[in-house]
């Protein structure tokens, strides 16, 4: 079994507490019977002997599922002749990929510097209570899956969040029941 961990390791305020981790496990329930289509296959033999081969090959397969089912991770590693550890090093080290399917609608709370000084923390606070899930997870009727993130780059409309690519800036946290019931009539 390979599982990991991945949290965010700021400062937690006095008094609060919240689910930061969740652990993430490949191992499933249920067998994937996900595989590697024939374009993703001629992708993978056109790159294979180019330089950063692996992470553009990742970037595809992701683009194709939404995140690196565990089956397609093993035959990414049989096509390239590269270790297995070697693919999942590159997925655990990268926060882009994704060894999870993510939720419908994607919400991203940015956590850098100015993010979390105007007030971040209380919207990542206030998420979670709507959706009854911690950081890294995915709602159980799978309509949204909830990270943090280091800086979205939106630095003068902190604090930010992202939904399926639409940014929310200055954001405060009596604004999102509306934000997200949006996201749940869609």
């Amino acid at each position: 079994m390979f599982s990991f961990s991945n949290a965010w390791a700021g400062p937690e305020p006095a008094g609060r507490t919240c689910r930061r981790m969740e652990t993430v496990s490949t191992t499933t329930t249920q067998p994937e019977t996900l595989k590697l289509t024939a374009e993703l296959k001629a992708f993978i033999a056109e790159w294979k002997a180019k330089p950063g081969s692996l992470i553009m090959v990742l970037h595809r397969v992701q683009q194709t599922f939404g995140y690196i089912p565990r089956a397609v991770a093993f035959e990414v590693a049989e096509l390239l002749e590269v270790p297995l550890a070697k693919i999942y090093g590159v997925i655990t080290f990268y926060n882009f990929f994704k060894l999870k399917k993510p939720g419908r609608n994607q919400i991203q709370v940015c956590l850098g510097t100015a993010c979390y000084l105007r007030g971040g923390e209380d919207i990542i606070h206030e998420v979670e209570g709507h959706l009854g899930v911690g950081l890294n997870a995915v709602t159980p009727d799978g309509e949204f899956s909830f990270e943090a993130v280091r800086c979205l780059g939106c630095c003068g409309l902190a604090p930010v969040m992202v939904i399926n690519g639409e940014v929310y800036g200055k954001l405060e946290t009596s604004q999102l029941p509306g934000i997200l019931a949006k996201y749940r009539q869609a």
